[in-house]
Order: structure tokens, then sequence, then C-alpha cells
């Protein structure tokens, strides 16, 4: 193999390697990034919507304080993770 072959050799991999590390598509990267955050937001509150109303369904009588109590902390624990996803 002669230097000029092995420089395009070694010029050629170095694409393929840089181009393997970057992401093929900036859309196809936001909308992962949109997607992971959507469910890092979502999951807590909607587990906190269950919970409370598992809670309430334990008391008599008709009551939603609990309900609204873990969707609200839902909505709390959910906004830290994205906040903390987002700083990442």
């Amino acid at each position: 193999m002669t230097y000029r072959k092995l420089q395009e050799a070694i010029r050629r991999d170095r694409e393929r390697d840089d181009k393997a590390r970057h992401p093929s598509s900036l859309v196809a990267e936001a909308m992962r990034v949109l997607g992971v955050l959507g469910f890092t937001f979502t999951l807590p509150v909607v587990g906190g919507a269950y919970l409370g109303q598992w809670l309430d369904s334990l008391s008599a009588g008709y009551s939603v304080r609990w309900t609204v109590g873990c969707i609200l902390l839902g909505l709390l624990v959910g906004g830290v993770n994205a906040w903390l996803l987002l700083k990442e």
C-alpha cells in the first residue's frame, strides 16, 4: 500500500467515525429529546393522579383531596425531572 492510499484510507475511516458519532438528523435528535422530556414530565403527574384517586377511594364519601395533592406533587416532581434533563 502506498503512502497516498494509506492517507486516503485513514481519511475515509475518520470521516466514517465522525459521521457515526454525530446524530444523522437534527430533527430526529430533537424528537428523541422531546419524547423523553414528555415521558419525564407526564409519568409523575399521571402516577400521582392514580395514586391520589386510589387513596381517595379508601376514604368514606366523596373526596378529591388526595387526588389534587398527588397531582400537584406529580407536577412538581415532573418539573424538576424535566429541568434536570434539560440542564444536562
